[in-house]
């Protein structure tokens, strides 16, 4: 198998790091809410809508094209690295592959120059990992359609001006669908604005009667199924990202240890700390080899579900080790909030819950491995 970039994705790559070197690094860990700006600049360079058909505005690339991007920009500024999903892997992705032409027309074009943004409402408090047991309701009314329900833990949401909202058009999981909802469409409203423990900010959403036109209908049935295959992409944007941001974490812990000396001598002379460090750049390059071999096997369609599940489990928890172990070779300066050490760690601990649970992920993989369905449900 080969893992040599091709020159044009090398190319791509390179244009994406000397973009994030130049705009991004100066305000790097320094930001705080979404990177407007920087969703502006990757929009001028030709870096949003990487995977989406150039009859829909975008590029016409592959996965592979938007992880290189992706793993580029965040290693240098992880918050416009949330510029390069919301504009690549998220729920945009969830408007070109369902979308109506109309909605496309009306939305993308806004999406892909960073004017807006929008992002996924799925979770609900009694619905996370189990999602079919969601209760936010969707019925059609002439050319509307109403929905009545909740959502939280919406990555961007209070910023937002746009979410995909999964709800039930009937009683069965099959009833299971998705619509796009303007942050101004009547009867939706947001709640106090909270964060998780990295900074970022979320917020409930609120549907009382809220009404949308009809064609912003994405699904109304099977959506579970008809869209599974953009949670592939999902995860494998949400495994570089968490790789990113762990290769920078170790750059700055090898930089450390060549010049801190202790004992009268630097800490990379100290046998134990070599092994960490021999640990911490095999993890690396296992998680990258997982999440490009996913990304490379896409070019033709969706990224095979075992492969996108098992980059995303990996790399998740072995970017979390890495930058674990990182903030501590660097001591009581990692632990400082002067330094962004121990921001990557708090960052790349969401990516574990955010996207499909490690825990989860296990039981998709198992489920793979026997080929059977395993119910987490209480035996009726």
């Amino acid at each position: 198998m080969e893992f040599t970039l091709t020159p044009e994705q090398r190319a791509l790559r390179d244009s994406a790091r000397r973009l994030a070197e130049d705009r991004f690094a100066a305000t790097a860990f320094k930001r705080t809410g979404y990177a407007w700006d920087s969703a502006r600049d990757l929009a001028a360079a030709g870096l949003t809508g990487i995977m989406i058909d150039e009859r829909d505005g975008g590029q016409g690339g592959t996965l592979l094209d938007a992880v290189l991007v992706m793993e580029a920009v965040s290693k240098v500024c992880p918050h416009s690295g949330d510029a390069v999903q919301a504009t690549n892997f998220g729920a945009i992705r969830q408007v070109a592959m369902l979308g109506s032409a109309k909605l496309k027309a009306e939305l993308l074009p806004r999406l892909l120059s960073g004017e807006a943004l929008i992002s996924a409402g799925m979770s609900e408090p009694g619905a996370g990992s189990a999602l079919t047991e969601m209760l936010t309701t969707a019925r059609y009314d002439g050319d509307e359609v109403v929905l009545d329900g909740q959502k939280c833990w919406t990555s961007h949401g209070p910023e937002a001006t746009h979410l995909v909202l999964w709800c039930r058009f009937g009683p069965s999981s099959r009833d299971i669908g998705a619509v796009v909802v303007p942050a101004d469409a009547p009867g939706f409203t947001r709640g106090a604005t909270e964060h998780y423990m990295s900074g970022e900010p979320h917020c409930t959403s609120y549907l009382d009667g809220c009404r949308v036109p009809r064609h912003n209908v994405l699904a109304d049935h099977d959506a579970l199924r008809r869209l599974m295959t953009v949670f592939g992409i999902e995860r494998v944007g949400n495994a570089v990202r968490a790789l990113a941001l762990a290769q920078s974490a170790f750059e700055r812990a090898v930089e450390h240890a060549k010049t801190r000396e202790q004992f009268g001598r630097p800490l990379c002379e100290f046998q134990g700390l070599q092994w960490k460090f021999a640990d911490m750049y095999v993890q690396l390059e296992a998680a990258r080899l997982l999440v490009y071999r996913a990304a490379a096997g896409a070019a033709a369609g969706p990224p095979d579900p075992m492969e996108a599940t098992m980059a995303k489990l990996y790399a998740n928890e072995a970017a979390f080790r890495v930058a674990n172990d990182a903030l501590q070779m660097l001591g009581a300066s990692g632990y400082s909030t002067e330094l962004p050490l121990e921001y990557m760690v708090r960052r790349i601990r969401g990516w574990m819950i955010a996207g499909g649970t490690v825990e989860m992920l296990r039981n998709r993989l198992a489920e793979g491995i026997f080929d059977r369905r395993f119910s987490q449900r209480v035996p009726s």
